[in-house]
């Protein structure tokens, strides 16, 4: 892919994440409504895309539970402003491995498995315009926690995402991502062209050097449209960098807690430093009608 700079780009803010991020910030919000509110911040902001996990109102801890998704949902599109809803479909493949002589059984804390049908049930019932589909199985940041999505689970997982109308945003934690994920458009499991995040720095997956992120960028098909982040102290350089090669930007508090050293953020803090640094390079930042007419999504009401 030649080196071409992007002029008309799209932020997306992912709002909550599911890191144990919760006790770290005041303003990682936890209860539905706590993430609806910062979600259409972010939205006013200037965000044309929020990604959005939910979590247990009470600990903070991430959930899968379909009442949060329900009320998220319901909270955005009833807003004022309009925004694209992304829902993540990552969660429910979670493996915490036991003592390295002994790994089984798994642990039981953070140990979370379930089937396809069953980590699609959300988007299912939300209908939201995109949903993440993690494309590959990788070591994720602590020791014996593996990220698990297999061959057989994401050609499933894809097909369903396909069959309900919502468009994959592909997740690709490193080469080998993308490399599966172009399988999985060869085998008509996913349409094209497809929508993919690039990930970068996150542990273990691809690093967030620009040597590695140009791989990354040079093995997305042309007619494809990528978005791209890096984590932490990085996420902002990463806004220049992803536009620079032709993507779109993610920030969010999912990725990063910081506004600068010792200053907390809040996602329309960072939605609008990375629109005052999209526009200062010269780009123009684009709406959610003008995304939805781009990635051919149409916006839907969630289903009883």
């Amino acid at each position: 892919m030649p080196l071409s700079m992007n002029k008309e780009v799209f932020i997306t803010c992912a709002v909550t994440g599911s890191g144990g991020t919760q006790d770290r910030s005041p303003h990682v919000p936890r209860s539905p409504a706590q993430i609806a509110k910062s979600a259409i911040a972010a939205a006013k902001a200037g965000a044309a895309i929020v990604h959005c996990h939910v979590r247990d109102p009470d600990t903070g801890k991430p959930s899968r539970d379909l009442a949060y998704y329900r009320e998220v949902t319901d909270r955005i599109r009833d807003a004022e402003v309009d925004v694209v809803l992304n829902l993540t479909a990552g969660m429910g493949g979670d493996m915490v491995f036991g003592h390295p002589e002994a790994p089984f059984p798994l642990s039981e804390e953070g140990t979370d498995m379930i089937g396809a049908s069953e980590r699609v049930a959300h988007v299912a019932a939300c209908l939201p315009e995109i949903c993440t589909l993690d494309c590959g199985t990788m070591n994720f940041a602590e020791a014996d926690y593996v990220m698990t999505n297999t061959p057989g689970m994401l050609t499933a997982m894809g097909r369903m995402m396909t069959d309900l109308g919502v468009k994959p945003e592909i997740e690709a934690f490193d080469t080998g991502h993308l490399w599966y994920a172009k399988q999985l458009v060869a085998d008509g499991v996913l349409d094209s062209p497809a929508l993919v995040q690039l990930c970068m720095g996150v542990p273990w997956g691809a690093p967030d050097d620009l040597n590695t992120f140009m791989a990354m960028v040079n093995n997305v098909p042309n007619d494809w449209t990528f978005s791209a982040f890096g984590l932490g102290r990085n996420q902002m350089a990463y806004v220049a960098a992803a536009v620079l090669t032709g993507g779109n930007v993610r920030v969010g508090l999912e990725d990063n807690l910081w506004l600068g050293k010792g200053v907390l953020a809040e996602n329309w803090q960072l939605v609008e430093r990375a629109h005052s640094i999209i526009e200062n390079m010269g780009a123009r930042v684009i709406g959610p009608q003008e995304v939805r007419r781009k990635l051919g999504l149409q916006k839907r009401a969630a289903t009883g």
